[in-house]
């Protein structure tokens, strides 16, 4: 029998262990990183039924490529790069995928930037106002709903981001943009989704 890893051995020396045959390991990092799969996937396809497949088919792919993964990125970057790809052609395929300019403003956001497009307000975090999730579910729904109406590459950047925590180099890395392009996105797609969920409780109150 495999022996079951403990939390703190790191993704290199269970890849070391997955390389060696040694199927435990893969085990140990799917248990460790496929709820955060499905979750990014959840953003892009209209069923936890379609994430879930979605991050069946990561993992499998991880399986076939792990061989050739250089490590030039971390393992849950190149491991997110994999979901997101899959995760985009599954949405496109069930219309979810919308363009977006990433440098465009709604008519509702646009008084929030000046002339020059820069902010006229220090924009917080949305996740900065939710101090406690237990108390505060319906506004975590309300904030994973207004995520989920984004189009790209905002819905990507403010999840990966926002939602797992990456930094903002690797999502940059990630999603194959500038790192300054994904500060202005993410500043933009907090704020729609800031103005989003103050809507819906102007609305529900």
């Amino acid at each position: 029998m495999g022996v079951e890893y403990p939390w703190f051995v790191d993704d290199a020396e269970l890849l070391q262990r997955l390389l060696a045959g040694d199927e435990t390991a893969f085990a140990a990092l799917v248990t460790r990183y496929h709820p955060m799969l499905v979750r990014v996937a959840r953003y892009y396809v209209n069923s936890e039924a379609s994430a879930e497949d979605v991050a069946q088919d990561t993992w499998i792919a991880v399986l076939r490529g792990v061989d050739r993964f250089e490590g030039r990125s971390s393992f849950k970057t190149w491991l997110l790069r994999i979901l997101v790809n899959r995760a985009r052609s599954t949405g496109t395929k069930e219309h979810r995928a919308i363009p977006v300019d990433p440098t465009s403003t709604s008519s509702a956001l646009a008084g929030r930037f000046d002339e020059g497009g820069a902010w006229r307000e220090p924009v917080v975090p949305f996740t900065d106002v939710i101090e406690d999730s237990m108390v505060n579910k319906p506004v975590v729904r309300l904030v994973h709903e207004a995520i989920s109406r984004l189009g790209e590459p905002q819905q990507a950047v403010v999840t990966l981001r926002d939602v797992e925590g990456l930094p903002t180099t690797e999502v940059a890395e990630l999603l194959e943009l500038s790192v300054a392009n994904v500060r202005v996105i993410l500043h933009r797609a907090r704020t729609k989704v800031r103005a989003d969920v103050e809507a819906s409780l102007r609305g529900g109150g």
